[in-house]
């Protein structure tokens, strides 16, 4: 879909003031809590928990569709993990939200003994990933992909827009076994064309072709990589964009030929440089014997400071005039 038919689509919104993307970028507001619904309405065994963050999870939206099917568990999230790996057990096929770090650095041995363990077939939903958080260490989750990528039979997936909510949330219901799946709360850009296939859980997603090179990407910063790939075209560099939407299991064959090419490639996430997608990528390339000219775009090994999106993806070096210095770099190097 152009930005011309979003603009008129209905509950689409025109960033005016985009805490990380340009202004023109076509945002969908609530676009988990909708999917969520629509997916209870379809499957009567979705149920749906929560830690006390109903409003920031989205899930008011479930509460008020299917008050049966919603539990709060109040500030518990041990209990949290403990009762929706009880419910998967029952038949219930639970999503558990509440915030990146709760889910993952709080519970984390429950998530792996009650849940990752049995292989449960628990949906875990972590909202404010990354630097979306004005939070500072108590609440953004820079390592979150690096704890869930080590725990055995836990999947990790990240969308990239609005509408691919929509397609990921649908994916991973219909897969058995745990996920965890991070995500940024309120608005999604949409910035996935069209005529771009569907994703296909644990296959890379490319959404822009590229001959100079490829910049591979997840979550939020799959918009900035395109706006950068923009940017680098009107310098002479003709890049792709790759949306690693699973970044477990990590599309080992879909690295190796984009490595094959022989140009550049660039991992930029929203997470620390340690342990995230762009260390998954490296292991791919490093097992394998690929040499290609490569970098890391990410949270440097540091703990980040409080403050709006804008200011910190800026100072951390995630924005997108940060991914076209360091594609330049790479390419010149």
């Amino acid at each position: 879909m152009s930005t011309d038919a979003y603009r008129s689509a209905p509950g689409i919104t025109i960033a005016k003031s985009a805490p990380i993307w340009r202004s023109e970028t076509p945002l969908k507001m609530k676009a988990y809590g909708q999917a969520l619904v629509a997916l209870a309405q379809r499957d009567p065994n979705v149920v749906c928990l929560g830690a006390d963050l109903t409003g920031p999870t989205e899930t008011d939206l479930f509460r008020d569709q299917f008050p049966e099917r919603f539990f709060n568990f109040g500030v518990a999230e041990a209990n949290l993990m403990c009762a929706a790996s009880g419910m998967a057990r029952e038949g219930d096929v639970p999503f558990v939200n509440t915030f990146s770090v709760f889910a993952t650095r709080r519970s984390l041995d429950q998530v792996v003994l009650q849940i990752s363990y049995p292989n449960a077939n628990v949906k875990l939903v972590g909202f404010m990933p990354g630097l979306t958080s004005p939070g500072g260490p108590t609440h953004q989750a820079i390592d979150d992909v690096a704890i869930m990528r080590a725990v055995p039979n836990m999947m990790v997936v990240e969308p990239a827009d609005g509408d691919q909510v929509t397609d990921l949330l649908e994916a991973i219901a219909a897969h058995s076994g745990p996920v965890y799946m991070r995500i940024k709360r309120g608005e999604m850009p949409l910035v996935i064309p069209a005529e771009v296939p569907k994703l296909t859980l644990g296959k890379l997603q490319p959404i822009v072709e590229g001959h100079d090179g490829t910049i591979v990407a997840s979550g939020v910063m799959v918009a900035l990589a395109m706006e950068a790939a923009a940017d680098l075209q009107a310098q002479g560099l003709d890049v792709g964009v790759v949306n690693a939407h699973t970044i477990k299991p990590l599309d080992r064959d879909g690295i190796l030929g984009i490595a094959a090419r022989g140009k550049p490639l660039l991992v930029a996430e929203n997470h620390s440089v340690i342990g995230g997608l762009g260390s998954a990528v490296a292991e791919v390339l490093g097992e394998a014997g690929m040499a290609v000219p490569f970098a890391r775009l990410g949270v440097p090994d540091v703990f980040a400071e409080g403050g709006t999106a804008q200011y910190l993806f800026e100072k951390y070096g995630l924005s997108t005039a940060a991914i076209v210095r360091a594609f330049v770099s790479l390419a010149h190097s």
